[in-house]
């Protein structure tokens, strides 16, 4: 099924990112610091997320430079209706998918640590986890104030001792798989449903209106000092500034440009996929599922809270 393409998303350093190059039709990445590069973990949520592909980009030329980017914010507000959380129509909505991600991830993480202390020894260190942006919903106002390549930095849950041996590969890929099956246990309440909803929202992008809109944006990116042709011009240049910041980090000057220039994208995009959600939710195929999200997801997340002490959190601007 198609999928969002994601962009990895870390609360410092610099970053690979993907926004760039999507890897499947949904998903698109605005990448990450480098020590999340390794965001092959995006591949351990296969169920759901990836973003959109583009053409070719054409060679970028530098943009404008400005002020270091301010460090995000996390938030634990859950949406009223956890449909936005698991069906996003907008960027703000998204920050919920991203948390809702990362909680998932992140008790995998936790049970098959628990498990492998359990045994009496410790599991191999893995990447650490970031918050990933979906491309084909960009969150304008968080990209305006943070840039293209900056989001919070995921809070680890308690660290508890763990013992210094290691384990056999047997015992490991035991653990590991006990740590897929309490994720799994989680994912499925959503992931069938949400897996659906963004191949929907794959059409838009054949949408004259949204084209015609996005027509708009090499001129508009030219009046901000930016010369790309397309978008995926402008983040190969969002990716070239990454590698060349300084201790500092990157700034968000690009970002700034970039979010101006898509509201009027994002104000023809934003109408149409309520719409599309409104008949989603409608559809008689997915009364169940809906009714499940609702019902059974938040009091799922908050038993594995308890269980496993993981926090679950949103980035905010």
């Amino acid at each position: 099924m198609p999928q969002l393409q994601r962009v990895p998303r870390a609360a410092s350093a610099r970053g690979t990112r993907s926004h760039t190059r999507r890897q499947d039709p949904m998903t698109r990445k605005f990448r990450t610091a480098r020590p999340a590069a390794a965001l092959a973990l995006l591949a351990a949520v296969t169920v759901t997320a990836t973003a959109c592909t583009a053409g070719p980009a054409q060679q970028p030329v530098a943009g404008p430079r400005a002020a270091a980017v301010t460090p995000a914010r996390l938030s634990d507000t859950l949406p009223a209706d956890p449909v936005r959380m698991v069906l996003p129509a907008t960027g703000a909505e998204s920050r919920w998918t991203q948390g809702l991600d990362v909680f998932v991830r992140q008790v995998q993480r936790v049970a098959a640590a628990s498990c492998a202390r359990d045994r009496g020894f410790t599991l191999p260190e893995q990447v650490p986890l970031a918050f990933i942006r979906y491309y084909e919903l960009p969150d304008l106002d968080f990209i305006a104030r943070h840039g293209t390549s900056v989001s919070a930095a995921v809070p680890a849950p308690a660290a508890r001792p763990a013992p210094a041996r290691t384990g056999s590969a047997t015992a490991v890929r035991d653990c590991l798989a006990e740590g897929t099956a309490a994720a799994r246990a989680l994912r499925e309440r959503y992931a069938g449903l949400q897996g659906q909803w963004f191949g929907t929202l794959t059409t838009l992008r054949r949408d004259p209106a949204t084209l015609d809109a996005l027509g708009t944006l090499p001129d508009c990116l030219a009046r901000h000092g930016v010369r790309a042709r397309d978008e995926n011009a402008f983040f190969a240049l969002a990716d070239a500034r990454m590698q060349t910041s300084g201790p500092e980090g990157p700034d968000n000057a690009l970002g700034r440009a970039y979010a101006t220039c898509m509201r009027p994208v994002e104000a023809v995009r934003e109408p149409a996929r309520a719409g599309l959600r409104t008949r989603f939710l409608a559809a008689p195929g997915h009364a169940d599922a809906v009714r499940a999200v609702r019902t059974a997801l938040v009091p799922a997340l908050r038993a594995a809270q308890r269980r496993y002490g993981v926090p679950l959190v949103f980035p905010q601007p």
